[in-house]
């Protein structure tokens, strides 16, 4: 038996011209626990807890080991935990991202990898955004991000609205995690006390990590354990999405776009959504969805039958749960997505 982490090692030992092809009897790939398998296996009952570990190290098994089979004894553990484990550099996990990094990536310029992934860690999602980012010529990002989607680090997905453009995101939290918010503070953690680090590092943890997490969880939700009658069929997409605003001059943003199957066009559009961590959310984010609701009827998609949705990691006011009950929004808080259809 041989087993490893890294993807194209792996390939490469048992391609046709290697001498172990025709050994080979199984090729087995593990795929990372889902956020609900995950919460399971690191014996975790609070979702918004299991939420910020998830942020952290996704659903992959070996980091449990990595963080010594500890994991936060409650909600009011966590920066206590990821002190004494997470950035704790006498812990395998502490350099465990530039490991992975160095694995996938082989001989390619491991500099440019990370200045990537810090790129979009910190909210660049296309290739134009991250070349303008770095000050680099696009091609040259292409290559780069060529690379890094090859080894299924980066993943990109069309946008719900504008399916020509492809917006991409980091696949493995551990690598979100780091690139977003410890990368800038790597030296500072193995030269001053890690309390009065992470003090400093935290919000930018919450607004660069545990929300744009929140959003991604909230999208595995929908395609993994909604009941179809919730969104009125079964989810073909979930996605990003996002439309110029003729009048505001910005875009109208939707971090839930769900679609259904319609032939071989494009997918019925069944709810647009928004998603927010850390806000009570109330009815101005509804009166949002409607907005982009009329927008995009306005573009010519079918809106009649689209359903407004909230997700939230906070809750709702009561406002907001009234419109619930009359059938006007769809509500989704943490309890749902950890246990909930």
């Amino acid at each position: 038996m041989l087993s490893g982490s890294a993807l194209p090692v792996m390939q490469r030992l048992f391609c046709s011209a290697s001498p172990l092809h025709e050994l080979a009897d199984l090729e087995l790939t593990l795929r990372p626990l889902d956020f609900r398998q995950a919460a399971r296996f690191w014996g975790i009952d609070d979702p918004g807890l299991a939420l910020l570990v998830h942020a952290v190290v996704g659903g992959t098994l070996a980091y449990q080991h990595y963080c010594g089979d500890h994991a936060p004894s409650g909600p009011d553990d966590f920066d206590a935990w990821m002190c004494r484990v997470v950035l704790n550099p006498r812990t395998p996990l502490f350099l465990e991202a530039h490991h992975l990094l160095q694995e996938e990536t082989d001989h390619w310029d491991r500099a440019l990898c990370h200045s990537v992934l810090a790129a979009v860690a910190s909210g660049c999602s296309t290739q134009g955004e991250i070349a303008e980012c770095l000050g680099i010529p696009l091609t040259e990002a292409s290559h780069c991000l060529a690379l890094l989607q090859a080894n299924a680090l980066l993943h990109g997905e069309p946008d719900a609205f504008r399916p020509n453009l492809v917006r991409l995101h980091i696949t493995e939290p551990l690598l979100a995690f780091e690139h977003a918010a410890i990368w800038p503070h790597r030296s500072a953690l193995e030269q001053q006390e890690v309390v009065k680090v992470w003090r400093r590092v935290r919000p930018v943890f919450d607004s660069a990590v545990a929300r744009p997490h929140f959003a991604q969880v909230c999208r595995d939700w929908v395609m993994a354990f909604a009941d179809p009658a919730v969104f009125g069929a079964r989810p073909s997409t979930a996605a990003h999405g996002s439309l110029p605003d003729p009048v505001h001059h910005a875009d109208l943003e939707a971090d839930v776009v769900v679609r259904g199957r319609v032939d071989v066009r494009s997918g019925a559009l069944l709810s647009v959504g928004v998603a927010r961590w850390d806000e009570v959310m109330d009815v101005h984010h509804l009166e949002h969805l409607r907005r982009l609701l009329a927008l995009l009827g306005a573009r010519g998609e079918e809106v009649a039958h689209t359903r407004c949705a909230c997700y939230s990691g906070v809750g709702f006011t009561p406002e907001l749960r009234s419109a619930e009950a009359d059938g006007d929004v769809v509500l989704v808080g943490l309890d749902r997505l950890y246990g909930g259809r």
